[in-house]
């Protein structure tokens, strides 16, 4: 599944098995160990990044921050990629929990 998100054109989410590779490899340390919640700007970047970087190989986390400030704000980005997240985790999104209660 993709989620779409606008900065400079409409650019798609994606945390498949590659995305969360390319994040414990750059953050050097488990996905199941990233604290979300505490998450330095340059971490963030670097998961926006790998969630992006499938349909645009030249991305950089660099570009990534550039595209957020020119295009978007740090609320909107998130949001999409926590979506994104929660579906590649198999968990489901705020709609689905909120359908739920």
């Amino acid at each position: 599944m993709y989620t779409p998100i606008q900065l400079d054109k409409v650019r798609n989410f994606r945390y498949g098995m590659k995305a969360m590779h390319l994040i414990e490899q750059k953050l050097k340390k488990p996905i199941s160990k990233i604290d979300f919640d505490n998450l330095t700007m340059g971490d963030l970047a670097t998961i926006l990044w790998a969630g992006l970087v499938h349909e645009d190989p030249k991305l950089t986390p660099e570009k990534v921050m550039d595209l957020v400030d020119e295009y978007s704000s740090l609320v909107e980005v998130t949001k999409a990629m926590d979506e994104a997240f929660r579906y590649a985790m198999g968990e489901p999104d705020e709609e689905g929990k909120e359908e739920k209660n």
